[in-house]
């Protein structure tokens, strides 16, 4: 088969699969809508903790959760989630919420909107966790 023939079906395919992923809804970024929902996605990760409280944030891209090994959070990472725990990580306001640096180089920052109320609700929690 010549090369040309061979470039464009590739890029055909491969223009065809992602029309197919957006068309049937599987490239929406994930949010997480109930405290069920965060509460599954952090035990994915941390089975072996026990979840007390949940705080979902207003967009529903992450959640605050408290656990017994202390405060996590879980968000989304495309159309999956990824839950990691607090300790050691810096937490900075920002003018539209809350901005997360976990010390960790394979896991990004994470910038939360928050409304000023949900905003001190997170920081009073994380302030006693500490």
């Amino acid at each position: 088969m010549p090369l040309h023939i061979l470039i464009t079906l590739v890029v055909a395919g491969i223009a065809f699969i992602a029309l197919l992923t957006w068309a049937f809804g599987l490239s929406r970024p994930l949010r997480l809508k109930t405290s069920d929902e965060a509460r599954a996605a952090w035990l994915r990760h941390w089975p072996e903790d026990t979840v007390g409280a949940v705080h979902i944030a207003p967009d529903g891209a992450a959640a605050l959760i408290e656990t017994d090994h202390g405060p996590g959070v879980v968000f989304a990472m495309g159309a999956d989630s990824t839950g990691h725990r607090l300790d050691g990580a810096e937490i900075r306001e920002t003018p539209k919420g809350l901005r997360i640096i976990f010390h960790d180089f394979a896991t990004p920052r994470l910038d939360v909107p928050l409304p000023p109320e949900a905003r001190a609700r997170w920081q009073q929690i994380l302030t006693e966790a500490a």
